[in-house]
């Protein structure tokens, strides 16, 4: 049983969804919802970024910025979208929105070792559901993410407006959403970027992500910008920093290929 997790209250103090529109929208139908993703395949066989933004943002907004950037650099990208944000339907339910996750990557139809998931912000919460589901995903990379769901939720919703104690957020978040459990569990390299100034999201939940990670692990954390402003504000040291991520993913990618091959 769902305690809150699809509570409206939830939703409607969390999330911020907006409509838009953009050229060229990739659908996937998700149950009682339809969501309108972007995908951009232009490099054959090379790794996919299956993206996800973050709260007060939509696809539209890495269009075509962001999108261009990562096609400069070799890569395919999946931008995707949630419930009731940008051109899809239905509702912004957490637990609908984390069961979207999988439907939406196995629409796309690569394997998940060809896969990056990269989360921002809230979008982190979907990455790393996304690599509990695909374990053997190429790899993951959390920008401006949240090691603390509960932290994030008692900011907005008491537990005493939902009919629910602390305890039971605590252990529902924890059936489904354990970030330290699925960081420990994922082999594959993990790329963690942050600002030390984010006001919204303390550098300390970037800290506890990169240490719980099973792999390998990159933690960068930029001395410039804010949540908002991380990309603004560190462009052309944000790009270096995934393109160089990237690439070493391409070389493994490219040597699991080749012993295939032969």
């Amino acid at each position: 049983m769902t305690l809150f997790l699809d509570h409206p209250l939830v939703a409607s103090r969390y999330f911020f969804p907006q409509p838009c529109r953009f050229v060229d929208p990739f659908f996937v139908e998700c149950g009682d919802a339809r969501i309108g993703c972007f995908f951009r395949y232009n490099h054959p066989g090379a790794p996919i970024i299956v993206h996800f933004h973050g709260n007060g943002e939509t696809v539209a907004d890495y269009l075509p910025e962001f999108a261009d950037e990562i096609d400069a650099m070799g890569f395919n990208l999946l931008l995707t979208e949630y419930r009731g944000y940008g051109m899809s339907t239905g509702e912004p339910f957490l637990g609908r929105m984390l069961d979207d996750v999988e439907q939406v990557v196995r629409a796309v139809g690569f394997p998940p070792g060809q896969l990056v998931f990269f989360g921002r912000s809230v979008g982190s919460l979907f990455a790393i559901h996304a690599v509990s589901r695909f374990p053997d995903a190429g790899g993951l990379i959390i920008e401006s993410g949240i090691a603390d769901l509960l932290e994030r939720l008692l900011l907005r919703v008491h537990p005493a407006e939902l009919g629910v104690t602390v305890a039971e957020i605590e252990d529902e978040i924890g059936l489904r959403m354990d970030h330290r459990r699925t960081l420990s569990a994922y082999g594959g390299p993990i790329l963690v970027m942050h600002t030390r100034c984010d006001g919204l999201i303390d550098v300390s939940h970037a800290e506890r992500l990169a240490a719980w990670a099973g792999g390998p692990v990159t933690l960068k954390i930029f001395e410039r910008g804010d949540h908002n402003s991380i990309l603004e504000v560190n462009r052309r040291e944000y790009y270096e920093v995934i393109v160089q991520f990237m690439e070493e993913i391409r070389r493994n990618l490219s040597g699991v290929m080749q012993e295939r091959a032969d």
